[in-house]
């Protein structure tokens, strides 16, 4: 078990959540900016392609994206309050899990020291 290996994408993924909740907090804060189009950060599926064409995961980085596909409203702006909250939510409940998960193998790590 790599467990130093696994710390640092946990602590990757815990960056990536921290960064989608500064760019949703930026979505709420513009949600009645005419003409802002919502933005998104990409970092897991990333990931997942990484993993599925057997690249490095070591160089995947957040990448903050515009959205493009939702509909904009009649002054051009596209940010749905009901659906920003939710994401925030979502992406709490995300960091949480990478911090249980990363304070569970940090214990590991202490175990595994203090038993020598």
């Amino acid at each position: 078990m790599d467990l130093i290996g696994d710390t640092d994408l946990i602590t990757r993924l815990m960056s990536a959540t921290t960064l989608r909740a500064k760019v949703l907090a930026g979505n709420i804060s513009n949600q009645n900016t005419p003409g802002y189009q919502r933005h998104d950060v990409d970092f897991e599926n990333l990931l997942r392609q990484a993993l599925e064409t057997g690249s490095s995961v070591r160089e995947v980085r957040p990448e903050v994206t515009v959205d493009t596909v939702t509909p904009a409203g009649p002054d051009g702006n596209n940010v749905v309050l009901e659906v920003e909250l939710n994401a925030a939510r979502e992406n709490r409940l995300l960091f949480e899990a990478y911090a249980t998960i990363l304070q569970g193998k940090l214990g590991l790590i202490e175990q595994s020291i203090a038993s020598r």
